[in-house]
């Protein structure tokens, strides 16, 4: 797809193209909608923000899809972004409309989010409302190919975390969607964001022979077209350009220069039908040697995302290796937009896959649900889905013929679990291409596997949950235990927790009521009490978590008693202080400590400068009266200070002393934030030296996206000096953050 600015016009005169004049002013008026909506809104490059959801509509209308899509492009952020209401759009546009911007606008937030299990909760979500309607996600991906486009305009942290995010679930769900023109972008931008040295490596080596390869390739399209000229045969013929990522993941998975990537040099043949396409490549064998272990015929066993075409690679002209795929022109369509091609406008037809063929291709929606259903974490569920949905699959037959999509590293019980529940239970063994093999043996794509089963086995053995690979087979093997062994759980359950109360100082007797355990059990999400004593027993549950609820009121109760006694001490400990301060206060002057702190009418009382929040002259300051260690001076804003404001009594008047002759030196400590490049760290330490001599320690932590947090140390004379200091290391390049830190 290429990269295109879109007007309104231009969208509208694309749907113009294929929609009937009823959609096409739905089309306008979700237009009209979304601009009145987002007017006055600007994005953060500073143009108006309603170029955004047209280049969204533009987008999905150049994969033609349906009206309702096309208009929730434009109206996917209105909900999110404006004053805007759900009802407004399910009235004006309809429930389906409707329900695929709820879908992107609950997933919106998923964008700027730092939060990795608030990261990770989003992501759940969208993929769960994919399974609803992969409309919404269509519209999700269209949104993020521009937010994409358009990424040099926000900070490098932004960039990076943004398409690391892309590069591990938006590049990979369009490629499950067989979107391909959507897909290959996403990988290009976020290579050229994440590393950039090497993205403009590869394509500074893909430019400097240009030339001579578009020579080559119009010399092997003319070969080709000599050889398969006598077939008959109506085709069209053309060079297929790499991509730079998928070059780049060949670099670096397969250890290999850019002179050993054999497809940079490709060309496409389509052609009417199935039958032509192994007619052209038997014409190319016959011209052209093919190389070993280089065919791949994605027509007799498409891939998942419905991807079909003859992959084969020769030695072409002048001996150089030429990568040829063959393929229909209805291939082509759906290797360019996927699913989208069958989601696509046609006349009286707005939505709906067609056929139950399409919707059979996508039944990993229901290894979606099914992990969904494993796993209330979050997190858990996400590492799940990037294993088993995202990761590197093979492909293996039965020894019918059917063809089973396994994640990478799976076995023989991986297989049987997901034929279905009963044959895995019933497995006592397997062969591998007419081989016994052992039941972790890991199987390769084009593997015949045969389960060997029994209705007379006992069923799973416990050293199975073990040999397995996937989540939905090593939680069918724990479900089946789960019921094998209920009773023994609950009353392992049962004595786990009375140990754990007992340990931390409860009677259980009085703890594990019918009452609380109920209420524990609906809290953790469980149907009845026996249902979580049970997980507990067969350790799905950690007994700790259960403790703390069952123990909520207890521990509640004994900390207001513990709380009351304190404030009783503190008050009897203040009327103490304030007699004998009352006692001196007619004879004794205001007297400085060796902090330079001044506190009115005390002279024997030991005062400190607290390291939570390390005061500096200049700070606005206030004294807590300790237990035994005199007076603590905190900064007004200290976390500290603001829990212990109910407790007014301990809270007492302080100030710096004004002496100009005073020459002592306060800890500070600043947290600096930025991209960890060359010689940041020696610019940060130079604007240090400039305004104080004085550094006590530096340490500093790197996280993957080459954010670096430095931590400082140092010491400064007061407030100005400190501020001055700040202001000097914000202005330093890649520098994103300077602040106080309190510990």
């Amino acid at each position: 797809m290429a990269t295109k600015i879109w007007t309104a016009d231009d969208v509208i005169k694309q749907v113009s193209e294929y929609m009937n004049d009823d959609h096409v002013k739905m089309v306008e008026k979700a237009y009209q909608f979304a601009k009145i909506a987002h007017k006055d809104q600007m994005r953060q490059s500073g143009e108006p923000y309603i170029t955004h959801p047209i280049q969204v509509a533009g987008i999905l209308a150049d994969l033609h899809m349906d009206p309702e899509t096309v208009s929730s492009g434009f109206l996917h952020d209105v909900v999110e972004d404006t004053g805007a209401e759900l009802s407004d759009v399910q009235e004006l546009f309809g429930s389906d409309v409707a329900l695929i911007v709820d879908g992107v606008t609950k997933l919106s937030k998923i964008k700027y989010k730092s939060s990795e299990e608030r990261l990770a909760e989003n992501h759940r979500k969208l993929l769960l409302a994919m399974c609803k309607d992969i409309r919404v996600m269509i519209v999700k991906l269209a949104d993020r190919l521009h937010n994409m486009r358009t990424l040099k305009s926000l900070r490098p942290d932004k960039q990076r975390r943004i398409s690391k995010e892309t590069l591990e679930i938006y590049a990979p769900i369009a490629d499950r969607l067989g979107i391909g023109t959507i897909k290959w972008e996403l990988e290009d931008i976020s290579l050229r964001y994440l590393n950039p040295q090497q993205y403009y490596r590869i394509v500074h080596l893909m430019n400097s022979r240009r030339d001579q390869r578009v020579d080559y390739i119009q010399k092997a399209i003319n070969e080709v077209k000599a050889a398969i000229a006598d077939l008959d045969i109506k085709s069209e013929i053309y060079g297929r350009p790499k991509h730079i990522y998928s070059v780049y993941k060949k670099m670096v998975d397969k250890h290999k220069q850019f002179s050993q990537i054999y497809d940079l040099l490709a060309i496409r043949v389509i052609v009417q039908s199935i039958k032509d396409c192994y007619a052209v490549l038997g014409a190319i064998h016959t011209e052209w040697k093919p190389m070993p272990g280089r065919f791949k015929d994605y027509i007799a066993m498409p891939k998942a995302n419905m991807y079909q075409s003859l992959h084969t690679t020769v030695i072409g002209p002048e001996g150089k290796p030429l990568e040829v795929q063959i393929r229909t022109e209805e291939m082509h369509r759906v290797a360019e937009f996927g699913i989208a091609a069958h989601w696509a406008y046609k006349e009286g037809i707005t939505g709906g896959v067609k056929g139950s063929q399409d919707n059979n291709k996508l039944n990993w929606f229901k290894q979606i649900i099914e992990l969904q259903e494993d796993t209330d974490d979050a997190a858990d569920f996400m590492d799940s889905v990037k294993g088993e949905l995202f990761g590197d699959h093979v492909y293996v037959f039965t020894p019918k013929g059917d063809v089973f999509e396994l994640p990478k590293g799976a076995g023989p019980l991986d297989m049987a679990y997901i034929i279905h529940t009963e044959v895995g239970n019933h497995t006592t063994g397997a062969k591998v291409n007419g081989k016994i093999v052992p039941l972790d043996h890991q199987v390769k794509t084009g593997d015949i596997v045969d389960i060997i089963t029994s209705t007379s086995s006992s069923g799973p053995s416990r050293d199975w949950i073990k040999m397995v690979h996937t989540r939905r087979a090593r939680n069918k093997i724990k479900q089946y235990f789960r019921l094998e062994d209920r009773e023994e759980n609950i009353v392992n359950g049962r004595n786990i927790i009375t140990h754990k109360l007992r340990e931390e100082g409860f009677d259980p007797h009085k703890i594990l009521t019918p009452e609380k355990l109920n209420q524990a059990a609906a809290n953790m999400h469980y149907h009845r009490a026996d249902d979580l004593l049970a997980a507990i027993g067969f350790g799905d549950v950690q007994p700790t978590g259960v403790v703390n609820r069952l123990t909520e009121d207890v521990r509640a109760r004994l900390k207001r008693e513990r709380q009351d006694q304190a404030e009783k001490e503190v008050l009897e400990e203040h009327q103490t202080i304030s007699e004998s301060t009352e006692a001196t206060r007619q004879h004794k002057k205001a007297r400085k400590s060796s902090n330079g702190i001044v506190i009115e009418g005390v002279d024997n009382l030991l005062v400190r400068l607290s390291h939570c929040c390390t005061p500096v002259p200049g700070d606005k300051i206030v004294g807590y009266i300790t237990k035994g260690r005199g007076v603590s001076v905190h900064r007004v804003d200290c976390p500290n200070i603001a829990k212990a404001e109910k407790d007014g009594q301990r809270l007492i008047q302080v100030s710096w002393a004004n002496d100009p002759e005073e020459r002592t030196i306060y800890s500070a400590n600043l947290t600096v934030q930025g991209y960890n490049r060359t010689g940041l760290l020696t610019n940060i330490l130079n604007a240090v030296n400039n305004v104080t001599k004085n550094v006590s320690s530096v340490n500093g932590q790197v996280d993957h996206n080459k954010m670096v947090t430095i931590s400082l140390s140092i010491g400064v004379r007061s407030l100005e000096q400190l501020n001055r200091l700040i202001s000097t290391l914000k202005n330093i390049p890649d520098v994103y953050l300077v602040k106080r830190k309190f510990r």
